[in-house]
């Protein structure tokens, strides 16, 4: 699904025009970015935590050349899912290989 799906799937399920479920997206997307910027997790309970973490600086080799590269240590943002959504995607795939 794509942001504009999620948009038109947004406004039907809460009877919001088009133009404010676009709202409503863009302003979500916007606050999680904000919040992971200063290093502040969002957590929605029931659904997951979106946070940030740190990654080492590590010395890999390129496939291609054999060369090492060290890459750089850094900073990434992550989201780990929450039980309810875990619950409802072990299900869904439980219910969809009992069909086959």
């Amino acid at each position: 699904m794509n942001k504009a799906e999620l948009v038109e799937r947004l406004a039907e399920q809460t009877g919001l025009t088009k133009k404010d479920a676009r709202k409503a997206v863009d302003g979500l997307v916007e606050v999680i970015t904000d919040s992971l910027v200063t290093n502040e997790p969002v957590i929605i309970t029931g659904f997951g935590k979106f946070e940030t973490r740190d990654r080492k600086a590590t010395t890999r080799i390129n496939p291609q050349t054999g060369q090492k590269m060290k890459t750089p240590a850094k900073t990434v943002p992550a989201f780990k899912a929450g039980k309810n959504l875990k619950e409802a995607v072990t299900k869904t795939k439980k219910a969809k290989k009992k069909k086959k």
